[in-house]
């Protein structure tokens, strides 16, 4: 083996006519990096955008829910506050009796429970003893209040009677309403009930007539108020009048007994100042971080050319240390080789003094690859190589053919300047092998798919060009005989000799479909307005048929992004099946419809083909989209396969079902909508 060794000034004479070179060239890319910083700016300022916008949506629906969280808890405390004070109250009833009982706001008010729902004005309207039957002290109170309310309606006198039975039977307090008025309607009063009893025995039920929109009035604070209306949902009240920023929230209240329901709409968003005043300060850090970069480019012109060759030389003997079996390679930033080590050496079979200072085309490239290897060469020292590496061949100094996997680091200075690239380079030669082996078996797989579709595309060509060619025939026989009979004119020749011509052409069409099918691989996707493409088939399929084809479709384009000649073939084949059966179905109009449906929320389009026919056997179902499958006499079972093909391929599917309207067979083909995005 050669001897390798270098000197080190020739290292470092290198290095530094290398960070010379660079720096003239770090000019010209100077531009083209503040180019790109610029249009990372844009970019980023929409995202700050985009990111705010989705802070306040979710800020927005926290704040909601937060609200809508506290109001349920706040109204269920207070209620069962005020079920306690009701019971206190009965308790103390059942021993003094009915004469003890005042009215809300009279009596001893030092005495009287301090619920919050007790002591506000207007929420207890009315109150009163019911007495057991036997009870010599008797019922005492507003009973007018309960009897009216009671009398107003059938429908009240059964929720009283009910709220009556509940609390007597389960031993708690029990609501009944809202209850409704003279009138007729429902308004917002609830009676409340807690039964009192004496050991076992029922002593009596206190009541009390609660308005719920004055318990609302006194549970809700102003802050609650002020940022979301709140509302009794009952037929009496008016519709809401205040546009909400999004929907209503709707909460039921736990009182046992009683249907209320809360409506909570929000008066407007409310959105914090913070989000804005972060992309204001981003936004200006970014100006501020454009204009420093144009006073750091100017800087760095100032300061290129300044060496390290103390540094540069610690930062190249590092990497040459850091090689041990791999072979490494070391060159400037115009490809001249500054360092090789033996492993590399060895991989190519010349020596270190033959290497340095070489630059393209090297002595270890394939003679056969210098055209390809110099522009790979170039982008290897512009942008180094990707995380998985590099593959090539190099040639070894005896003739044959190594196969390498090259990584490529930056070369950098101690100020953090590349001086050029470090390379790591793997013998694959084996792996490469391996995978050739591999290949190979791949490759005879892919003939047999290949020899299947060359099958699957002669048996389509049959399948779309018997109906024209049929046609040519039945034309071309029947004006042979009208000309031995000598019973036609050229005029009379003419619309026939045009529409062989027609079906010529019909038939040529049908080829180039087939060959963009069979080609399926390289299909020409484009943006394209699916009605008016459904239109056109169906006008195709209509041609030379008796039964017509009713066609529904959106006032509007229906945008996918597909295939246009494989979409046009999808739908005249939906279309063709549908008119060869939609007179089999027996007694009644033969019809054929086709229907385009959108369905924004899913995203989806829906081609809809029905027809009036037998529709599909039970039994058919899960092989009537198979190759070669048919329940057609004289099918070749290849038209829905083939619509089965052209929907997946362009990420859609295809069903089939009975049709509601028509009584036969339903075709669906869904695809995909294109937003534009």
């Amino acid at each position: 083996m050669p001897n390798t060794a270098t000197h080190p000034a020739e290292d470092f004479a290198l290095l530094s006519a290398a960070s010379r070179a660079s720096g003239e060239r770090s000019g010209r890319q100077a531009a083209f990096w503040m180019l790109g910083l610029a249009l990372l700016t844009v970019l980023t300022v929409f995202a700050l955008a985009w990111y705010l916008h989705r802070v306040e949506v979710q800020d927005e629906e926290r704040r909601r829910s937060a609200d809508a969280q506290w109001l349920e808890q706040s109204v269920q405390f207070h209620f069962r506050r005020l079920e306690d004070d009701l019971a206190q109250r009965a308790r103390q009833l059942a021993i003094d009796g009915p004469q003890a009982l005042q009215t809300p706001g009279q009596g001893e008010a030092d005495t009287r429970p301090a619920g919050l729902l007790w002591r506000s004005l207007g929420v207890v309207q009315a109150q009163a003893w019911l007495a057991q039957p036997g009870d010599a002290r008797g019922s005492a109170g507003d009973l007018q209040a309960w009897r009216a309310d009671m009398a107003s309606s059938a429908d009240n006198r059964q929720q009283l009677q009910l709220l009556q039975d509940t609390a007597a039977h389960l031993r708690r307090a029990s609501y009944a309403g809202p209850l409704r008025g003279p009138d007729g309607h429902q308004g917002d009063r609830v009676w409340l009930a807690v039964p009192s009893f004496d050991g076992l025995r029922l002593v009596g039920l206190y009541v009390v007539a609660l308005s719920m929109q004055e318990a609302l009035a006194a549970l809700l604070p102003p802050w609650f108020t002020d940022q979301q209306q709140v509302r009794i949902v009952t037929d009496a009240l008016p519709p809401d009048t205040i546009d909400a920023a999004d929907g209503p929230y709707q909460t039921a209240m736990n009182l046992p007994g009683a249907d209320v329901l809360l409506e909570v709409l929000p008066r407007g968003p409310r959105t914090s100042p913070t989000p804005r005043l972060f992309f204001a300060v981003a936004l200006v850090f970014l100006l501020g971080l454009l204009v420093s970069l144009l006073a750091l480019r100017r800087d760095f012109l100032k300061r290129q050319r300044v060496q390290q060759r103390l540094r540069a030389e610690v930062a190249l003997r590092s990497a040459m240390e850091r090689s041990v079996s791999t072979g490494m390679r070391a060159w400037d930033m115009q490809g001249t080789i500054l360092y090789v080590n033996q492993a590399f050496c060895a991989m190519v079979g010349y020596s270190a003094q033959q290497l340095r200072g070489k630059r393209a085309p090297m002595p270890y490239w394939p003679h056969d690859q210098v055209d390809e290897l110099a522009p790979l060469h170039g982008s290897v020292l512009r942008a180094g190589t990707q995380p998985q590496g590099l593959e090539a061949q190099y040639r070894h100094r005896d003739g044959h053919l190594v196969d390498v996997l090259i990584h490529e680091a930056p070369l950098l200075a101690a100020d953090g300047r590349q001086l050029g690239w470090m390379s790591s380079v793997l013998d694959i030669s084996e792996r490469k092998r391996a995978e050739q082996l591999a290949a190979e078996q791949q490759e005879k797989l892919e003939a047999s798919e290949r020899l299947v579709a060359v099958g699957e595309v002669a048996s389509t060509l049959a399948h779309e060009l018997n109906q024209p060619l049929g046609a040519l025939i039945s034309f071309a026989n029947g004006l042979l005989n009208r000309l031995h009979a000598s019973t036609i004119t050229l005029a009379d020749m003419e619309p026939v000799v045009q529409r062989m011509a027609q079906l010529a052409e019909r038939a040529g069409g049908v080829t180039q479909r087939v060959n963009a099918f069979a080609r399926r691989r390289e299909m020409h996707l484009v943006r394209l307005d699916l009605t008016a493409l459904v239109q056109r088939a169906v006008a195709m399929a209509q041609e030379g048929q008796a039964t017509p084809i009713a066609l529904q479709w959106p006032k509007h384009a229906v945008w996918v992004r597909g295939d246009a000649l494989l979409l046009e073939h999808l739908v005249h084949n939906l279309c063709s099946n549908a008119l060869d059966w939609a007179g089999e179905g027996g007694a009644g109009a033969t019809q054929v419809q086709v229907r385009l449906q959108v369905d924004p929320d899913a995203g989806e389009a829906r081609l809809c083909v029905a027809d009036s026919g037998p529709g599909v056997p039970e039994a058919a179902l899960a092989r009537l989209f198979d190759a070669f499958f048919s329940t057609k006499r004289g099918g070749m079972g290849m038209g829905l396969a083939i619509c089965r093909s052209i929907a997946e391929a362009h990420h859609g599917r295809i069903l089939v079902e009975r049709d509601a309207l028509l009584g036969g067979a339903l075709f669906t083909a869904v695809l995909p909508l294109d937003n534009g995005a």
